[in-house]
């Protein structure tokens, strides 16, 4: 008879990694400021794009691909 060793299946989640005493919270703070940049950028593109600068950008844009495809 031979005697085998059963499976172990690794159930547990891997272990954080060592951080210093003044480092916890870092990561959530750094996406913290990161969503609060995005949400400046998109709100800042927003009024660019729905006021008059975004209508006359967008007009220029058209008119220019619709000149480069030959058709304006």
């Amino acid at each position: 008879m031979s005697h085998s060793r059963p499976v172990q299946l690794r159930t547990h989640a891997r272990r954080p990694r060592r951080t210093a005493r003044g480092e916890r919270g870092i990561t959530t703070a750094e996406y913290a400021v990161g969503t609060a940049a995005g949400a400046g950028l998109a709100g800042l593109l927003y009024k660019l794009l729905t006021g008059g600068f975004g209508d006359q950008l967008l007009k220029t844009l058209f008119d220019h691909v619709l000149g480069l495809l030959g058709i304006g």
